[in-house]
């Protein structure tokens, strides 16, 4: 059987001028782990690059620019002249970015004044009157001359100030009842006079209107051509700045790591684990990349101390080849098996695929999800990330669609496929219009059949409930656990009684045994052996007392367990005629799809098929699944998953989390 790669605990002394070089490397490689989790200094270290790269994501969200969700050319650190152009592009946009928002305000500020003054157009109350009505403060009247740019300056985040006129110093000045102190003090400052207006002048202005419409005009001119010039920037701009935000995306992740490396003013030390398989040419790579500068150590797990008094677990990784490894993350979503002992990623593949198979047997849907893998496969379809389990989904289409073969479903449909069907059980004898009648009816045969396909079922859980037996067994030899390989719920005495009652239970049903006394010898032995399991764990191992919270305590646990025992095993085997029902009640939704398709004439028929046949697809293919992820995780993986190990996650460059996340 397979096992998890073998590990190597790597150490570097990274002289200073080149441990750039060298963390560029492991990034790029991802395949390097560092040994414990970087601790954060009380000191705080400079990221020159992290702070350029936060800036340049401000550039890119004020140009209004997606942002990346991964690279998209080959990774490399900032040079002299990137960093040349990174401030420059900063300083430029910033600038370009300013004079909008100004611009913006502005327009906002004019067209307020303008709309607030419009209001009041056709007031028939005194002008004088109007503040008193109205949220916004008008001042019309003159400044000393050459005050006018002056002023402007001073109140232009507050109000609005025009020109009436020709004349250089006769001014509007409209704002809000909030800013009016701080705008007549500006006033003040620069010897205003407010215009005399007869008492009894009734209205806005009409100079006045025009005058703040022509404004409102002009700014928001102003502002289109300033977004304008910013679009332009932006595209011309656009492949510079996605190069810079990944080469300090890059920069700043070596930098965080740097920052947390044990160093002297000289010399870097970098220890980590890698997979043996790739130790050597690693260890080579690195060795030339630095011209000889690196000194490099390499250890067994067994001669690491962190690793021998258990203070440290090596971290497991599994390899694949491409079908297999997109059943990965169902094993590390459960847990991470422990180093050295036996990988469960194949058996997972194999038996998510048979089991979905048998449960969702038809042609047409299967091969649904077949072209739906092969597109995600392509990345011709991306569903928010489910596209990396393309494979997947072409595993449980072709098994599917070989289930449907046999049951003669094609979309519901059980006519279609008879042709195949009487030709396939030609060969073997009587035709049939179905290799594997699913449809249960009052006909013996049926019952028997169904039965029968009941107990295939079962038999199915039997092996896959084995196989966790014997997984356990072996990682428990491996660990040198002699006791827990011998005895309990999981050892060999607890799956040598589990087989034996099958066994026994088949023979008394199928071939009319009668049961003999060393039937119950071996039952009652083994079943002894698995109840005292822990007691007998203790004296196998030697530790002492055997029964450790004492006798008594020990007859207690023990027929607790009895009962856990009988229980689990009997339990674990009648949970897989789950698997029977689900392949019946999918016929059964067939046969009541096609018979509601059949009652509706024409074009009514077909769009019964397709809607009924797209729900099946969706929403029974998802409790299939979820159903099929129950089974592996309760009864299968239980059986050797009592204890989790380290998952493998190497050091490797992330465009979406470049800062802060270093691992």
């Amino acid at each position: 059987m397979a096992k998890t790669s073998a590990m190597r605990l790597v150490e570097l002394m990274v002289l200073k001028q080149d441990i750039r070089n060298v963390l560029k490397y492991l990034g790029k490689l991802g395949e390097f782990q560092f040994q414990n989790e970087a601790s954060k200094s009380d000191v705080i270290k400079q990221n020159p690059d992290a702070e350029i790269f936060s800036d340049l994501q401000n550039v890119r969200s004020s140009l209004s620019l997606p942002d990346l969700t991964s690279y998209r050319e080959s990774l490399e650190v900032p040079c002299e002249e990137d960093k040349t152009k990174a401030l420059h592009l900063i300083d430029v946009a910033s600038s370009l970015h300013k004079r909008e928002l100004d611009a913006a305000g502005e327009a906002k500020r004019a067209k307020d004044a303008y709309t607030e003054a419009l209001a009041f157009s056709n007031l028939k109350v005194a002008y004088s009157e109007l503040e008193s009505l109205s949220f916004l403060t008008i001042r019309i009247g003159k400044v000393e001359d050459n005050t006018f740019e002056a002023l402007n300056e001073s109140v232009s985040s507050r109000a609005v100030i025009v020109r009436l006129g020709t004349e250089d110093n006769r001014i509007l000045v409209a704002c809000s009842k909030k800013a009016r102190f701080f705008v007549d003090g500006e006033l003040k400052k620069v010897g205003f006079v407010e215009l005399e207006l007869p008492k009894d002048f009734k209205g806005m202005p009409d100079d006045v209107l025009l005058t703040l419409e022509e404004n409102s005009k002009k700014t928001i001119e102003n502002l289109r051509s300033v977004e304008e010039e910013r679009k332009n920037f932006a595209e011309t701009h656009k492949d510079s700045l996605y190069h810079l935000l990944q080469v300090y995306s890059v920069g700043s992740q070596i930098y965080e790591v740097e920052n947390v490396l044990e160093s002297t003013e000289m010399v870097y030390r970098i220890t980590g684990w890698i997979p043996a398989f790739e130790a050597s040419k690693v260890l080579h790579e690195i060795d030339e990349l630095t011209k000889g500068r690196t000194a490099i150590r390499e250890f067994l797990p067994s001669e690491v101390p962190s690793v021998l008094n258990g203070s440290e677990k090596v971290p497991v990784k599994l390899k694949h080849g491409k079908i297999v490894s997109n059943f990965e993350r169902m094993i590390f979503s459960y847990g991470s098996p422990l180093y050295g002992t036996v990988d469960p990623t194949p058996f997972v593949a194999l038996f998510f695929t048979v089991l979905f198979g048998i449960m969702f047997g038809d042609a047409g849907q299967g091969l649904t999800f077949l072209i739906l893998g092969i597109l995600m496969q392509l990345k011709v379809i991306k569903i928010g990330g489910w596209e990396k389990f393309g494979l997947v989904f072409m595993c449980i289409g072709i098994s599917s669609t070989v289930m449907g073969l046999l049951t003669g479903e094609f979309f519901a449909n059980e006519e279609i496929l008879v042709p195949f069907s009487r030709f396939v059980t030609g060969l073997f004898g009587e035709p049939r219009d179905q290799i594997l009648h699913m449809m249960p009816s009052s006909n013996p045969e049926s019952i028997k059949r169904m039965f029968l396909f009941f107990g295939f079922t079962v038999a199915v859980g039997f092996i896959i409930n084995s196989c966790g037996l014997i997984i356990n067994i072996i990682n428990q030899f491996t660990l040198r656990r002699i006791g827990k390989a011998l005895f309990g719920k999981n050892g060999i005495s607890g799956a040598v009684f589990f087989w034996y009652v099958i066994a026994f239970v088949l023979r008394v049903a199928l071939f009319k045994h009668s049961p003999a006394v060393y039937d119950w010898i071996i039952i009652a032995a083994t079943l002894l052996l698995t109840i005292f399991g822990e007691p007998l764990e203790r004296l196998v191992d030697g530790e002492r007392p055997v029964f450790e919270n004492g006798v008594f305590s020990g007859l207690i646990s023990a027929v607790v367990e009895l009962i856990e025992v009988i229980s689990s095993y009997l339990s674990n085997t009648v949970s897989f005629l789950r698997v029977g029902a689900f392949a019946l009640a999918h016929a059964v939704l067939g046969f009541i799809i096609n018979m509601m398709s059949s009652m509706a004439p024409g074009v009514g028929g077909l769009l019964v098929s397709i809607i009924g046949n797209v729900i099946v697809v969706v929403l029974e293919g998802m409790i299939v699944a979820i159903q099929v992820v129950r089974l592996q995780y309760y009864e299968f993986f239980s059986k050797f998953f009592s204890e989790t190990g380290r998952e493998f996650k190497p050091f490797m460059f992330r465009y979406s989390s470049a800062i802060g996340s270093v691992k």
